[in-house]
């Protein structure tokens, strides 16, 4: 504990002589000696040799002690629970024999069967608590009582009503309760099946959990294989190679371990276990192996500290769980122009019934179906299943380019991003270590990639002897069943390490490995091991060099490799290793190592085959001096290799696509720093300099930077614990160029909340479990679908197929896309509400006859004009569509006031007058004039009274023929409306008419039109009858109108970018 102390609670404790001690004894215990076993001494671990020759550890830390920890430990998860911040534990700091007292347990024996069976009872099992899920009839329910449903529900119920209590019994009535019905539960069951999510998220984590454990119980010499369900904390378990660790665990005992912890914190490079803390982060150190990650190699004894929804992938799971998802921009949009058009029904709806009242003298039966009138042509009834259907399409065509889509909203939050937080492993890389530099004869080459070409010289003998070593002090290998199914090298799946992995596929294309390994018998090795960092084999060589020595190589950590050296080989000679080669060493070292690269360093040694043969008695183990029985010293050093997760094909033009299309990329890894800015100035999210970069270019300290004159900043994830402020935050995202390194999964999700306070439209990438939070948070979420693990899948609403970061750009112009195509499909929807409101207007003020009936109406708004509206979504992108900066959620809304002013005061306004122009014509031909129509409406199907001398049932066949032709006029109207909403700026001689749908939408709405005037069966239940093709041509004029109309509106738009048609009329 002295680290922890400050120097003057170190001093005071010294004084004390409360030192620590570490006795060995060669004692004998009996088995039923006391497990928690302590001494006087305060902070003392007394080795002990049992009888099974084992090493065992007994406690010996005060009470004190421990409830300080445990204090500590409170302290921290109450912080965590005031706000995101590290995964916090204690464990990882204390002595064996602290953690022995504190879980009450024995480090080296384990637990007895009663034990574990009674905190077995008091934990719980080792597994994931599922989250309550909600009834699908709930859900199914909630479609179904939307405000915009909840609206059409109450027009259908006025609707019955009006029918019950209305004398005559007028069908029509009833006819508009069903239809309005049919569309609410049509709506309800498309979304309720197109948006409904898989809630087996928790089902994905507990995939990373194994099904057996090996337990060490006390009273049983070895360990004995357990459901993984009923570990408890204070177990003692074995973990090999191959295993998934069952729970969180402290390491006791450690033989080469290395773990997989890419999940949890991104890096592809398998992390070493040792027995002591190397960081006081638990994420961080290495006495700490957690759930879920993979043993890679070596052996190890662990103590559990945590099990079930207590481990750090528990935590995880809960908070990504428990995270709410955020509604999509296009979901509020929608929402909000609902509550807009819904606000201006209801208000038209119940001012014209008062009204009516007022005027007809208290007769409720028509003045009411009249408000049902208002509502329903005030309300576009078709446009949530025209908004669905267009976002299905989109997401089909999206499939199409490997992208899958599982929200179809978050099509659209796509194009509306402003911001891309993305995960570097895996997703900006490949999630595979690759040979990327090689330095030997004093010279850094390059190694294929893809951002270099390889151009190193294969015929140079020292490159073959650097190969060599590559080859043969390598533990890595093929995997049989796809070298069996003939798979290519580089597809080929490995077992072994991953920098190993990434030696033998450079080597591979030069020469068959194995084959080479069988010519090149191995008959000694010492493993790598993280004391000596390095690895050692020695070989016989193949027969074809005529040379009977024996080869040892060695690979490792380059300082330790060049310190066992005392020669070079350059050009294939071996020279004097100078302080000449050194210092190259060292600079080429740095370099490597400045580009985020992990350099291993190769050197061998040729052996007297008289003196060192096949039957020498080679020995793993130093003497005491920490010598070996066979040369170790004055070796020949060789030459490095670099490797590194190497980016994505594409991924930087990806990158660059995004920056001109407004949107600023931002790189959050758990990666080191270093990496992190290697990979991201290779894929382009930095391009100018941080205050590092100018410090060390200026030669001053960092404090002297000027932030003002950085363009970029990498920010570790210990410095974001304490920063507390928005105004911090902001200060850090307010760089252009921004990259978060060995972040948490909750410092993900605090990153991610805090560009979304600064209103940013965020979407997040990952493949990790780590992401997984961050994923649910954002306001898109996007997974890997090859790379990434089932969780960040179940997680995100988008998942790319290919796992290439540049499908991204692709779902951002189809997000964009969308977005302008739903506002073309809805001003062509709303055009047509003037004229079916116009009516009812007329109606009450002037009274003439109804021009138009509510059945009408529905026909419009769920049959012609539907396919037209579905057709826009086929429209191909304007030319400048990637050039916009992202939309503004706050301003630009998907309906606004200019849109409004488009369709209802310039087209709508048009299409109205030609339906009362074709209207006032169809009447005359029945020799009713229109200045007779005014304050008839309201009589014209009393039967006791003549007006312009035709009696009620005649009249009624006049009005019926008329509203037909009423209907008839905003179909043809609605031509050109539908051509105009092509584009929103350019000429339709432009954009040209290659989108076919929209030829199929002119003609069906055309022969529908015709359905519903021509076939007779539908006459009576629609109100209509057949008419003249004569009233169909007195719409074509105001069609044409519309057209030259938007033409001539567009073009001075065009022609004065910014002036005043742009500002009040472009929507």
């Amino acid at each position: 504990v002295e680290h922890e102390m400050s120097l003057c609670e170190l001093a005071d404790y010294l004084q004390s002589g409360k030192i620590a001690t570490v006795e060995h004894m060669s004692t004998t215990t009996s088995s039923e000696e006391s497990e928690y076993s302590t001494t006087e001494s305060v902070y003392s671990t007394t080795e002990v040799t049992t009888t099974t020759g084992e090493s065992t550890y007994i406690s010996s830390s005060s009470d004190d002690y421990v409830e300080e920890k445990i204090d500590k430990k409170k302290a921290k998860e109450e912080e965590l629970k005031e706000r995101a911040a590290e995964i916090t534990m204690v464990e990882h700091e204390m002595s064996l024999g602290e953690l022995a007292d504190y879980l009450q347990t024995n480090v080296t024996k384990g637990l007895r069967e009663e034990e574990r069976a009674e905190r077995l009872l008091e934990q719980g099992p080792n597994c994931l608590t599922p989250p309550k899920k909600t009834s699908e009839v709930i859900l199914f329910l909630r479609e179904l009582s939307g405000f915009f449903s909840l609206l059409l529900w109450a027009g259908a119920a006025l609707s019955f009503i009006a029918w019950l209590i209305d004398a005559s019994k007028d069908p029509s009535n009833i006819y508009i309760c069903v239809v309005l019905v049919v569309v609410v539960l049509m709506t309800g069951i498309f979304s309720y099946y197109q948006n409904k999510q898989s809630s087996d998220a928790m089902a994905k984590f507990a995939d990373f959990l194994p099904q057996t454990a090996l337990v060490y119980v006390k009273g049983h010499k070895a360990p004995i294989e357990k459901n993984v369900k009923e570990l408890v904390v204070g177990d003692l378990i074995r973990v090999e190679r191959g295993m998934k660790i069952p729970a969180d665990i402290r390491i006791v005992e450690v033989s080469g371990l290395k773990v997989n912890n890419s999940s949890l914190t991104g890096e592809v490079e398998p992390q070493s276990r040792t027995v002591d803390m190397t960081d006081e982060r638990p994420l961080e150190t290495a006495n700490i192996a957690f759930y879920g990650t993979l043993c890679e190699d070596g052996s190890a004894k662990g103590v559990v500290i945590y099990t079930g929804d207590k481990t750090v992938m528990g935590r995880i799971a809960s908070l990504a769980l428990n995270t709410k998802n955020v509604d999509t921009p296009i979901h509020r949009e929608i929402e909000f122009f609902i509550k807009i058009i819904s606000v201006v029904a209801i208000t038209l709806g119940l001012t014209f019934f008062i009204l009516g009242l007022v005027q007809s003298g208290g007769d409720v039966i028509p003045n009411l179906l009249f408000a049902i009138g208002i509502i329903v042509a005030n309300v576009p009834e078709g446009l949530l299943a025209t908004v669905t259907v267009s976002l299905t399409l989109t997401a089909k065509r999206m499939a199409r380019k490997k992208v899958l889509v599982k929200n179809l909203e978050s099509v659209e939050t796509l194009g509306s991003t402003s911001v891309i937080c993305s995960d570097k492993t895996g997703t900006l890389t490949q999630n595979k270590m690759t040979v990327s530099h090689l330095w030997y004869d004093g010279e850094i080459w390059d190694s294929d990639t893809p951002t270099q070409e390889a151009n190193y010289d294969l015929n140079s003998s020292t490159f073959k002897d650097l190969q060599r070593i590559a080859t043969l002090c390598n533990r890595a290998t093929f995997s049989e069943e796809d070298i069996e199914a003939g798979k290519d090298y580089l597809e080929c799946g490995t077992v072994g390490d991953a920098s190993e992995s990434a030696l033998i596929k450079f080597c591979e294309p030069i020469r068959s490995i194995l084959k080479y390994r069988e010519r090149n018998e191995k008959i000694f090795e010492i493993p790598f091991n993280s004391t000596n960092k390095f690895q050692v084999s020695i070989h016989v060589q193949e027969k074809k060099r005529k040379d009977k020595r024996l080869v040892l190589v060695m690979k490792g950590a380059p300082e330790r490799i060049i310190d066992r050296c005392n020669r070079i080989l350059i050009d294939g000679k071996e020279v004097k290793l100078s302080k000449k080669y050194r210092k190259a060493f060292q600079e080429a070292y740095d370099e490597l190592g400045g580009m985020g690269e992990r350099v291993l360093g190769f050197c061998h040694q040729y052996l007297d085959v008289d003196e060192y043969g096949v039957d020498y008695p080679y020995d793993e183990n130093p003497n005491k001096k920490g010598k070996f029985n066979f040369p170790m010293e004055d070796l020949v050093f060789v030459g490095l290799f670099a490797l590194i997760d190497p980016p994505r094909p594409g991924v930087a033009e990806a990158v660059v696509k995004c920056q001109q299309a407004g949107i600023k990329v931002v790189m959050v890894t758990g990666d080191h720093p270093i990496t992190a800015k290697a990979i991201a100035k290779q894929v382009g999210i930095i391009t100018g300099d941080t205050a590092e970069d100018l410090a060390e270019r200026r030669g001053i300290s960092l404090k002297k930077v000027d932030p003002n004159d950085c363009h970029a900043i990498v920010r570790h994830g210990a410095e974001l614990i304490d920063v507390e402020t928005d105004e911090e935050w902001d200060f850090m995202l307010n760089f252009p160029e921004v990259v978060f390194a060995r972040t948490s999964p909750q410092q993900k999700l605090v990153i991610v909340s805090h560009n979304q306070r600064r209103g940013e439209i965020v979407a997040v990438t990952g493949d990790g479990v780590n992401d997984s939070p961050a994923l649910k948070k954002a306001d898109i979420g996007v997974s890997m679908g090859i790379a990434g693990s089932d969780v960040s899948k179940e997680t995100a609403d988008m998942i790319l197929l290919d796992d290439n970061f540049a499908s991204i750009v692709n779902g951002v112009e189809e997000g964009r896309l969308i977005f302008d195509n739903l506002k073309k499909s809805i001003a062509y929807t709303l055009s047509s509400n003037i004229p079916e409101i116009a009516p009812f207007l007329l109606y009450i003020t002037i009274q003439i006859p109804l021009p138009l009936s509510t059945i009408l109406i529905l026909c419009v708004d769920l049959l012609t004009d539907m396919i037209p509206a579905i057709s826009l979504a086929y429209e191909e992108a304007e030319s400048d569509i990637m050039q916009r900066k992202p939309r503004d959620a706050k301003h630009d809304h998907l309906v606004n006031a200019k849109l409004f002013g488009f369709a209802y005061l310039q087209i709508g306004i048009i299409q109205a007058l030609a339906g009362l122009y074709c209207y006032f014509i169809v009447l005359g031909t029945y020799g009713i004039k229109p200045p007779v129509l005014p304050g008839t409406g309201f009589d014209w199907n009393d039967s006791s009274q003549m007006i312009a001398g035709l009696g009620s049932v005649r009249r009624v066949e006049a009005l019926t023929h008329a509203q037909t032709a009423y209907f008839v006029t905003i179909v043809i109207v609605q031509y050109a409306d539908l051509l105009i909403c092509k584009t929103r700026k350019l000429s339709i001689f432009q954009q040209g008419m290659k989108n076919r749908i929209l030829w199929f939408g002119l003609c069906s709405e055309t022969i529908l039109a015709m359905i519903i005037v021509y076939v007779p069966f539908l006459n009576v239940p629609v109100g209509t009858r057949p008419i003249l093709f004569l009233h169909w041509l007195p719409g074509a004029p105001f069609s044409l109108l519309i057209f030259i109309y938007d033409e001539v509106r567009k073009y001075f738009m065009r022609a004065n970018p910014g002036g005043y048609l742009e500002r009040h009329t472009y929507y």
